[in-house]
């Protein structure tokens, strides 16, 4: 398949900062109309993969296509059809959240008037209606992270990269995220999600790139990385700790595989390739032993236990998220290898709101 087949590819894209690469032979292909995650531990590659590809920081090697365009010779051509929401918001705490994108859409180029409906519309899709005249200031963090969502979605754009797009933002305003992310890819925007909640991944990305050490390590869609694992998992946990070694022996003789046993939790698991057969027979023996069996779960591997085993690391929780984003920022300051886009607007603020 050809490169004209994919709305993003790179091949052998390299970046780097002294003698180390934030990438090192980065290869990625994402088809028109999906959403593919970009999964990896900190410092892995995946910010510096997104800033590339949205023109923000020049490659050292390699090439790199969005929407059919040259990343390095066309970037003029890209920057009209890209949407990025990066990890730190781009809004004005003074202004109000419709003044803000009232703003973003005349830097667009939308006009006044469709400037002015595309904000109305956007203010309510993120359920922000309500607090559409206040200072952005007064907005608690996950409402900032919301209209920061919505300015990146000004355009409707082609290519929308999402950078750690939840990160702050509780369970509601995360399906929130999650549905307008859906309409978007629904009406053919194809998405570049980078994130360290796992199941974001695998509510939204139809493929998943695992980078680690500035390389994509493996790849396919959440149930072909999840059944590298070897399949589903019997999960127990029993009554009664002193029953662990009969529990554990049970289910090694119905899955021929040496059980997980962790005797705090009093659980025992184990990969199974039969399950239906496996589970009968092993909840019919320690019936049969007077195992009382608190719970049981048939279940399918999780994408946390496939970070773990392709990185060899954990993912990391939110707040460490945050923690390293704010420390990556300011190791960036002064580096010198930013595009210029030119001097300040030639408008004013009052100007563009009018």
């Amino acid at each position: 398949m050809t490169a004209d087949n994919y709305a993003i590819v790179t091949e052998g894209l390299r970046k780097r900062y002294g003698d180390k690469y934030a990438l090192d032979g980065f290869d990625l292909r994402v088809r028109p109309g999906t959403v593919c995650g970009l999964l990896g531990p900190n410092g892995a590659g995946k910010t510096t993969a997104v800033r590339i590809l949205s023109t923000l920081l020049r490659f050292d090697e390699g090439r790199a296509e969005v929407a059919g365009f040259d990343v390095a010779r066309q970037a003029d051509q890209v920057r009209y059809r890209i949407g990025l929401v990066g990890q730190n918001p781009a809004v004005d705490e003074v202004l109000s959240g419709y003044e803000n994108l009232v703003i973003f859409g005349r830097l667009f180029h939308l006009g006044t008037v469709r400037s002015h409906q595309r904000a109305v519309e956007l203010l309510d899709r993120f359920g922000l209606a309500d607090a559409d005249k206040k200072p952005v200031k007064m907005y608690s963090g996950g409402m900032r992270r919301r209209l920061d969502l919505a300015a990146g979605m000004i355009l409707t754009p082609s290519v929308l990269f999402l950078d750690e797009p939840t990160t702050g933002l509780d369970p509601r305003g995360r399906n929130e995220v999650w549905e307008s992310v859906r309409e978007l890819v629904r009406s053919g925007t194809t998405v570049l999600l980078t994130t360290q909640y796992l199941d974001e991944a695998d509510q939204l990305a139809d493929q998943i790139s695992v980078i680690d050490s500035g390389r994509v390590i493996a790849k396919g869609t959440p149930d072909e990385l999840k059944a590298r694992l070897g399949g589903d998992r019997i999960d127990l946990v029993v009554h009664d700790a002193a029953d662990l070694t009969t529990a554990s022996g049970q289910l090694r003789q119905a899955t021929n595989v040496e059980p997980e046993v962790d005797p705090v939790r009093r659980f025992v698991s184990a990969q199974v390739q039969n399950r239906a057969t496996a589970l009968t027979e092993v909840l019919r023996a320690l019936d049969a032993a007077g195992v009382t069996v608190e719970d049981v779960a048939l279940r399918r591997p999780t994408l946390d236990e496939v970070f773990l085993h392709l990185t060899g690391r954990r993912p990391q929780t939110a707040e460490e998220t945050e923690a390293a984003g704010k420390a990556t920022s300011k190791g960036k300051k002064g580096r010198g290898d930013e595009p210029n886009f030119g001097g300040p607007h030639s408008k004013s603020v009052e100007e563009l709101l009018s």
